[in-house]
């Protein structure tokens, strides 16, 4: 009996979390700012629709979902536009008021936009296990905290293509994601055709991915496209920096006469393509020559009809002298009378899969609880300084979609408890506030994992079940072979060594930051992390059968704009990382790079574990011993630009699709009743 029980209990877990993920409102992302539910549903197959809006949007959303669109039908589907949204606190240009009652759903906006919101709430609540329509009953008020959400892809250096962009806007606005951002130019390649100035998109203007550029058909597409999911396209013609192709092209730097001659031209051509309300000018990164370069450019993308966007760090604007500032370092800061665009910490080529996402979703935009005049939204970005080969690595590496679904939930609803400066990527306690409140979030983004993304790369999963001891970091003076007491001895609540005692705390997570890859900017297990230290990560997993599972784990997460050598053969690191499962060492894989001479235009290969299979390990039945040693030398080196003092580790299925749900982790041995979130 004693070995059966450990066995129900685990999956009793699995049918409590089997429950929540099929639910209905309980997986609601983002979560509404007011939900009321009544209890009572709308059930139909046959309904009338009244709207004076997106009226072949409401019929398609009806018979997708296995419904019939009929004059003479008794169930009506009801939209108004009003005036104004009673009790939406912001932004009423996107607020909704979604009724749904037995025989009648109802939706009130001030604009078509609110519209197209509302109808995206009411997707995620039909109960996916009933034929037909059949939605859970409740009155829900809602707006966005702030009015911008977006993502940017820096298509400058890595062709991505029109078919991936329209999935994943697509996509994202189910989840209210308002803004793409389309960095259109760099020093790599000009992306944007230009009719006036062909030799710009030629193959030998181009270092990366020559003959890979956007049509100007394609872009007018792409802007209808955003326009149908209530998307704004923002492109991007960054000036006067990163213009490489520009002066390979022309011969001619943009600063000067020449080159603000034809920089004009082509301004005429992008703004006249591009039917949208901003235009993005760059300025980050570069030494100003032209004290005139900056307010002429602003004033002549002004004069064709646009507003201006820039970055900051950048030119130093007054209020009047630009129409948005986007801040993309930490040194950025927002300008009473200029709206601002947040991106400082929000570079996703430099996340990792789990311990980022953390610090994403718990921190606060701007660090306010909403937005402003002033404080305007945040936009994720991928920067793809180094090459990623495959389209899908892109997506899959960056952790993309999990990261997003985190800051659609945070840009909606507002709030969070920091600014990547308390807890940064560590899960606090967890009978905290803000870890059930990640939990829970983590619950609703994976059933969107399951049913929603079901086909996109998407390594996220579940990590707030997985559990660590971790001891105070011990001394090693440069040796990274040096072996210290936990290595050697039973596991204790603390350490002796050369007369001082080394402690151990909890962790919780499957990617845990020692220090960040940007240092002490970002808080991390370790307060005040040093060099040349050796730290051990240990806990106990349950198994409850003998089984053969996937391992994902790596020590160091490659991010995707470091021309970074790939590790030694038979080497997890440069820094001596060892794991081991049940007293047998678990050998790093076979990299794919070997590589010695450091470039940007060396591909990544299988370095980031979710690019790669996952390692085959073999569980027994019963507790299950994982130990990783982590020492870190220097946190520069030759070989690794930005060390990431780090680990990730958690049992997953062997396709890698999953994580093995019946495993407990507990570092004290000990099994738990507890509820899973």
């Amino acid at each position: 009996m004693k070995n059966v029980f450990p066995f129900l209990l685990s999956l009793l877990y699995c049918l409590i979390f089997s429950l929540a993920m099929q639910a209905d409102s309980s997986h609601l992302l983002p979560y509404p700012q007011k939900f009321v539910p009544s209890g009572k549903e709308f059930n139909a197959n046959i309904v009338r629709i009244s709207s004076p809006v997106l009226q072949n949007e409401w019929e398609a959303f009806v018979k997708e979902r296995g419904g019939k669109v009929k004059e003479q039908a008794n169930t009506l589907i009801e939209v108004k536009l009003v005036a104004a949204i009673e009790s939406a606190a912001l932004n009423q240009e996107e607020a909704y008021r979604l009724i749904v009652a037995p025989n009648k759903i109802t939706v009130e906006a001030v604009t078509e936009r609110g519209v197209y919101w509302a109808m995206q709430t009411l997707a995620q609540l039909q109960h996916s296990r009933k034929k037909g329509l059949s939605f859970e009953g409740c009155t829900i008020t809602d707006w966005p905290s702030f009015r911008i959400r977006g993502f940017l892809h820096d298509v400058g250096r890595r062709y991505m293509s029109m078919q991936e962009l329209k999935k994943e806007i697509a996509l994202l606005s189910k989840f209210k994601i308002n803004v793409f951002h389309w960095h259109l130019t760099e020093n790599q390649s000009w992306r944007l055709q230009s009719r006036i100035f062909p030799m710009l998109n030629d193959s030998v203007n181009t270092t990366r991915m020559p003959g890979q550029y956007y049509t100007l058909e394609e872009a007018r597409e792409l802007v209808d496209f955003c326009k149908a999911h209530q998307v704004l396209l923002l492109p991007e013609i960054d000036m006067p920096g990163h213009s490489e192709a520009f002066v390979r092209t022309f011969r001619h730097d943009m600063q000067s006469p020449e080159g603000m001659k034809i920089l004009k031209l082509l301004l005429d051509e992008v703004c006249e393509t591009f039917d949208v309300p901003y235009l993005h000018i760059g300025t980050d990164e570069v030494r100003f020559t032209n004290p005139h370069f900056v307010p002429e450019m602003v004033s002549y993308v002004r004069s064709k009809g646009k507003k201006v966007i820039s970055w900051n760090p950048g030119w130093k604007y007054q209020p009047g002298d630009i129409d948005m500032t986007h801040l993309w370092s930490y040194r950025g800061k927002a300008q009473k009378g200029i709206p601002a665009i947040d991106s400082r910490f929000h570079y996703l080529n430099h996340f990792d899969t789990f311990g980022d996402v953390v610090a994403l979703y718990n921190s606060r935009i701007y660090n306010e609880e909403q937005g402003s005049h002033d404080v305007a939204g945040a936009i994720l970005a991928i920067w793809n300084d180094r090459y990623v080969a495959d389209e899908q690595n892109v997506i899959l590496e960056n952790n993309f979609y999990p990261n997003m679904l985190a800051m659609a939930e945070r840009a909606w609803r507002g709030g969070g408890t920091e600014y990547f400066d308390k807890h940064g990527t560590i899960l606090p306690q967890e009978d905290s506030e803000e870890f059930k409140a990640f939990a829970d979030f983590e619950r609703r983004m994976l059933w969107h994992k399951e049913y929603t993304f079901q086909s996109e790369p998407f390594a996220y999963v579940r990590q707030t079940n997985v559990k660590w001891n971790i001891t105070d970091a011990f001394p090693n003076e440069g040796d990274l072979t040096r072996s210290f007491p936990p290595e050697q001895e039973e596991w204790k609540d603390a350490y002796q060594y050369e007369g001082k005692t080394y402690g151990v705390r909890p962790a919780t997570g499957a990617g845990i930051y020692l220090r960040h890859v940007w240092g002490t900017l970002v808080p991390t297990y370790y307060k005040n992390p040093q060099e040349n230290h050796t730290a051990y990560a240990y806990t106990w997993v349950y198994s409850p059968r003998e089984q053969q599972v996937g391992l994902w784990a790596e020590t160091q997460n490659y991010s995707r704009s470091e021309p970074d050598l790939p590790p030694p053969a038979g080497k997890w690191d440069y820094r001596e990382s060892r794991i081991w499962i049940n007293g047998e060492e678990i050998a790093p894989p076979v990299w794919t790079a070997t590589h010695r001479k450091k470039s940007n235009e060396t591909v990544l290969g299988n370095e980031n574990c979710v690019s790669r299979p996952p390692i085959p390990v073999h569980l027994q039945k019963g507790w299950n011993k994982v130990l990783l040693k982590l020492p870190v030398g220097k946190f520069t080196t030759p070989e690794v630009r930005l060390v990431k003092w780090m680990f990730t580790a958690v049992f997953v299925t062997p396709d890698g699709e999953k994580a093995v749900e019946e495993l407990i982790y507990s570092p004290e041995k000990k099994l738990t009743n507890k509820k899973l979130f």
